[in-house]
C-alpha cells in the first residue's frame, strides 16, 4: 500500500454542508488534539521556516528555552502567550497568528487540547476552513483527540487533516504511523468526513512541514505547507439565501441626514443588491433594498462578510436581531429547535431548564424541551436514554423559544444554524449549538 498523503473516498456529503462563503486568498487553520502533541509547536515551526517572525521575537524565545533549561528552541512560545500557557506548557486560550507564502496567506488558530478548555477549542475551530488533528505518535489516538475530530464534524470545518507528530520519538517508524492513519481514517468514515488527508511530521526538526524528511523516505507525498497551500475552497453556499442579521438602526434625525433611517450590520451569506427584494424576519414583511452604504459610499452591492448599511425602499418596523433575507430563500420562522449541543459548564444541562439563546444579533429566552440523545465520543454510539449532559458532553437537544427566531439549518448556513447557550443567574455561556432541524414553524412566508 502507499503512503503518500492519502485522500480517501468517504460518504458523500453535499459541499453546501461545510461552511460558509470563503476568500479564496485565506485559508482559516486551526489545530486541535490531545495536550502535548505539540499543536503551538507546529505552530511555531511553519512560522518559523515561512521566515513570518522577526529576529527578535526568534531572540526572545531562544532566551526563553535557554532560561527554562531546554536544549533547543521551544517554538511553543511563539504561540503560548499568556503567562499562564507558559508556566503550565499548556494552551489555555486560543492564539491566532498571521502569515503569508508566496502562494497564500493564512489564519492559524492554535486551540486548546486540555478537555477543560474544550469550550476555547470550540470557539477557535467554529470559522475554521480547515482542521490539523494532532496526535502524538507515541500514543494514538486519545480520547482527546477523538472528541476534538467530532467537534470538527460536527461544526463542519471543510478540510479535516491528521498529523501524526513526534515520529522522531518513534525512530521514525512506519508502522506506527500507518496504524495511527488507519484508526483514525476508520473513525473519520463513522462522522462521514468526506476526505482526510494525512501526515508524518516531527514539528520540532521540521521533517515534512515546510521540507519533506530525508528521515522517512517511505513517505513519498508533499510537504504539510504545501497541502495547505493547495487546500480548496469553494462557494459552499451558492444559491441558498442571502442573510442580514440586523445589529443597530441607523436614523441620526439632524441636519442633512434628517430622514436617513438605514440598517447596520454584516452580510453572514449571499450577496445583496440594490433593487432586490427581501423579507425582514420574524415580522414577514416584504419590500426591497433602496440603497447600500458605508461609512464613505454608497454601493449597487454587498457580499458575504461586508459590514455594510442596508436603507430599505418603504418605512417598516425593522430592529436590532432582526434578519433581511432575499424573499425567495427565507429561513423559517420558529418557537422550537431540535440542535446538537457541545456542554461547556460544570453544572449539567437537564430538562426544563431555563437558559438564555443567542442567535446572530437576537436573544431570547429559552426552555431545555427534551434530551433527545447523548454522544459517547469514543464509540460514536448514541445513548438515547440520557437525562443530562455533563462537561464537554456532546448531544441532541429540543429548545423552547420565548420568541421566534429565524433560523436555517446549520448544514445550510453557519450564521444563522448557530448559537451559543447563556446562564440566565451568571451571564456565562454555558453551550455551543448546530441547529439540525426546525418545527412549530409560526409564519408562512
Amino acid at each position: 500500500m502507499s503512503t503518500d498523503t492519502l485522500t480517501t473516498p468517504l460518504p458523500e456529503q453535499s459541499a453546501t454542508s461545510v461552511g460558509t462563503n470563503l476568500d479564496l486568498g485565506l485559508l482559516r487553520v486551526a489545530t486541535a488534539g490531545s495536550v502535548d502533541d505539540g499543536k503551538s509547536t507546529l505552530i511555531g515551526r511553519l512560522l518559523l521556516d515561512s521566515k513570518a517572525i522577526f529576529e527578535d521575537q526568534l531572540e526572545a524565545v531562544e532566551a526563553t528555552s535557554k532560561a527554562k533549561g531546554h536544549d533547543h528552541t521551544d517554538l511553543a512560545l511563539l504561540t503560548d502567550g499568556l503567562r499562564s500557557e507558559r508556566e503550565q506548557g499548556i494552551t489555555i486560550d486560543v492564539a491566532y497568528r498571521y502569515f503569508a507564502t508566496p502562494r497564500r496567506k493564512f489564519i492559524l488558530a492554535d486551540t486548546p487540547g486540555h478537555a477543560q478548555y474544550t469550550r476555547n477549542m470550540v470557539t477557535g475551530a467554529s470559522t475554521a476552513d480547515l482542521g490539523l488533528v494532532l496526535v502524538d505518535a507515541r500514543h494514538g489516538l486519545t480520547e482527546q483527540s477523538r472528541r476534538h475530530t467530532v467537534l470538527l464534524s460536527l461544526l463542519q470545518v471543510p478540510h479535516i487533516t491528521l498529523v501524526v507528530n513526534k515520529m522522531d520519538l518513534v525512530d521514525f517508524d512506519e508502522a506506527v504511523y500507518t496504524q495511527i492513519r488507519d484508526d483514525f481514517l476508520a473513525f473519520a468514515e463513522q462522522l462521514q468526513v468526506p476526505a482526510v488527508a494525512t501526515f508524518p511530521i516531527s514539528a520540532l526538526a521540521g521533517d515534512n512541514v515546510v521540507e519533506t524528511s530525508d528521515s522517512m523516505p517511505w513517505y513519498t507525498g508533499t510537504s504539510l505547507l504545501e497541502h495547505l497551500e493547495t487546500a480548496e475552497n469553494a462557494d459552499l453556499f451558492e444559491d441558498k439565501g442571502d442573510r442580514f442579521p440586523v445589529q443597530y438602526v441607523i436614523r441620526p434625525q439632524q441636519g442633512e441626514h434628517r430622514d436617513y433611517r438605514g440598517y447596520a450590520g454584516r452580510v453572514e451569506a449571499g450577496t445583496f443588491t440594490v433593487g432586490q427584494e427581501i423579507v425582514v424576519l420574524p415580522s414577514g414583511v416584504r419590500t426591497t433594498i433602496a440603497g447600500i452604504d458605508t461609512l464613505d459610499a454608497t454601493h449597487d452591492q454587498a457580499v458575504s462578510g461586508q459590514s455594510v448599511t442596508l436603507r430599505l425602499a418603504d418605512e417598516v418596523d425593522v430592529s436590532r436581531g432582526d434578519l433581511i433575507a432575499d424573499a425567495e430563500h427565507a429561513p423559517e420562522v420558529t418557537r422550537e429547535v431540535t440542535a446538537t449541543i457541545c456542554w461547556m459548564s460544570t453544572g449539567a444541562l437537564h430538562s426544563r431548564q431555563k437558559l438564555l439563546l443567542k442567535h446572530t444579533t437576537r436573544t431570547v429566552k429559552a426552555v431545555v424541551d427534551g434530551l433527545g440523545a447523548r454522544l459517547d465520543v469514543n464509540t460514536l454510539e448514541r445513548d438515547g436514554e440520557a437525562s443530562e449532559l455533563g462537561l464537554n458532553e456532546v448531544g441532541t437537544v429540543s429548545l423552547r423559544l420565548s420568541q421566534p427566531l429565524a433560523v436555517d439549518a446549520y448544514a445550510t448556513h453557519r450564521a444563522t444554524g448557530s448559537f451559543i447557550l447563556i446562564d440566565p443567574a451568571t451571564g456565562n455561556t454555558v453551550g455551543a449549538g448546530m441547529i439540525s432541524s426546525t418545527h412549530g414553524v409560526e409564519y408562512t412566508i
